[in-house]
C-alpha cells in the first residue's frame, strides 16, 4: 500500500501552522482530508447542541469530510462567492448584472451540493442505529433551512433553479443587511433523542455528552463500513462524566475499532478498565 510522511507544526518564528505531505507544503490544513480523516470531541464541544447554527454546522460538516473530501472545496468556494457577491452588491458602481447571475448561479449549484452531502451522511447515519442496542442514546439527525426545504420537495436540478431566483431577489436586502439571505449557510444541523422524543437542546448536560459521543462511534463504524478504514479519534475528557455502564461501553466499542485513537483526561482511574 501507498506509504506516506505527514507532519504538521509551527513554523519557526511564526504563527502559522504548516502542513506537510513527504516534505512538501501542502496547500491548506484542509489538503489532510485526502490522506486520512480524523473527528474529535473536546469540553468545549458539550454545549453544541445550544451553540449557534454555525458551530453545529461545522460540527456535522467535518462528519461529511471524511466520507467526501470533495466537500471542502465546495464548502471553501462557496464561501468565496459568498464574499464576492456581497462585495459586488456593496460596491460604489453597480454591479455587471450578468456576472452577478453567474455567481449566484455557482452559489446556487454548491449551496445545493453542499446539502445533498450533508443530507446523504445523515439518511446513512440512520442505516447504523437499525435494530441496535445500546446504553447510549439513539440519536435522530436532521437538517433545518430553506435549501433543506426545497431539496424535500423537489430534485436538485429543481432546487437549485428556485434557490438561484430566492437569492436574487434577495439582493436588495442582502445589501442593505449585509448578509447572504439565502443558502447552505442558512441550515441548521438539528439533533432529537429518540427514546425521549425531545431535541438534544432539552436535555440534560449528560443526555448532550451522551448522544454526542453516540454520534461519534455511529460515525466510526459508518467509515469503517464503507470507506475500510476507522477515523483518527481524539477524545478529550470524553469519559468522565459518564456512568459505569455507558463508559464500559464506551471502552468496547473503541476496542473493537481497527483505528488509532486517543484518549485525554486529567483523572487516572476514569482509564482503569
Amino acid at each position: 500500500g501507498l506509504k506516506l510522511k505527514i507532519g504538521t507544526g509551527l513554523e519557526k518564528d511564526k504563527a502559522r501552522r504548516v502542513v506537510r505531505v513527504d516534505g512538501k507544503d501542502a496547500k491548506s490544513q484542509s489538503d489532510l482530508a485526502s490522506f486520512l480523516s480524523a473527528v474529535w470531541l473536546t469540553p468545549q464541544m458539550d454545549r453544541l447542541f445550544l451553540d449557534s447554527p454555525s458551530a453545529r454546522r461545522r460540527f456535522l460538516d467535518r462528519l461529511v469530510f471524511s466520507l467526501d473530501p470533495a466537500h471542502i472545496g465546495r464548502l471553501s468556494r462557496y464561501e468565496k462567492n459568498l464574499r464576492e457577491r456581497m462585495s459586488l452588491l456593496q460596491a460604489e458602481r453597480a454591479a455587471d448584472p450578468l456576472w452577478l447571475d453567474r455567481l449566484e448561479s455557482q452559489l446556487a449549484a454548491d449551496a445545493v451540493a453542499i446539502a445533498v452531502a450533508r443530507k446523504d451522511l445523515i439518511l446513512t447515519f440512520g442505516q447504523q442505529f437499525q435494530g441496535e442496542r445500546s446504553a447510549f442514546p439513539r440519536p435522530v439527525l436532521s437538517l433545518s433551512g430553506g435549501v433543506d426545504g426545497l431539496l424535500a420537495e423537489t430534485t436538485a436540478l429543481g432546487a437549485e433553479e428556485a434557490l438561484q431566483n430566492k437569492i436574487k431577489r434577495a439582493r436588495g436586502q442582502d445589501a442593505a443587511s449585509s448578509k447572504s439571505a439565502e443558502g447552505a449557510h442558512r441550515s441548521d444541523f438539528l439533533v432529537h433523542y429518540a427514546e425521549k422524543n425531545i431535541s438534544a437542546a432539552q436535555c440534560s448536560t449528560g443526555e448532550q455528552k451522551a448522544l454526542l459521543i453516540s454520534i461519534v462511534l455511529a460515525h466510526a463504524r459508518m467509515m469503517k463500513s464503507e470507506k475500510g478504514a476507522t477515523p483518527l479519534l481524539l477524545l478529550d475528557e470524553v469519559a468522565a462524566h459518564l456512568d459505569d455502564a455507558r463508559r464500559h461501553e464506551l471502552f468496547a466499542q473503541l476496542q473493537s475499532f481497527d483505528g488509532q485513537i486517543w484518549l485525554t483526561g486529567t483523572d487516572e482511574g476514569i482509564f482503569a478498565s
